[in-house]
């Protein structure tokens, strides 16, 4: 791994990013340890920065969300200030939950999720085609769902 980490530390991760509401106590119980020292471990943990934030993770189509689109972009011209614009404007687009920059034809990839297809559509006219950076998008509808996870492989980097 990147960080020192130690198989303790990589057990208490696996745990928060299973269930981060299970308190210190509860996980000190997993690894057969006092619960101050497992909470001074978590601490440091999140003082290093490898816990970002703990979230709640929603049921997208509980909320009536019930399109996901990964879209493809080019832009009208590759230089630092289009690409910076760009991102600072996809920040801001809450139907746009990832971005990335791409190696290949495409400049970058957007996840996109939205209530429906017509929601979808007038995303993309009113806002993502309205920046005056973008070129070209494609659009790729996600059909099926057979993996969807914010847990990190740890197992595997130890």
């Amino acid at each position: 791994m990147a960080t020192d980490l130690n198989k303790q530390d990589a057990t208490i991760l696996n745990i928060l990013q299973k269930d981060a509401s299970k308190t210190s106590t509860e996980i000190a119980d997993v690894l057969n340890m006092s619960q101050s020292p497992c909470w001074r471990r978590i601490n440091r943990i999140e003082q290093e920065g490898i816990i970002q934030k703990r979230v709640a993770i929603l049921d997208r189509e509980k909320l009536g969300m019930d399109l996901v689109v990964f879209t493809t972009v080019n832009l009208t011209t590759v230089g630092r200030q289009y690409l910076e614009d760009f991102e600072s404007a996809v920040r801001v687009l809450p139907e746009v939950v990832e971005c990335y920059t791409m190696t290949g034809i495409w400049d970058y990839m957007l996840k996109i999720v939205a209530r429906d297809i017509r929601h979808y559509e007038v995303f993309v006219r009113e806002r993502l085609l309205s920046l005056p950076m973008v070129g070209e998008t494609h659009s790729h509808i996600a059909v099926t769902e057979i993996k969807n996870t914010t847990e990190l492989p740890l197992d595997t980097q130890l």
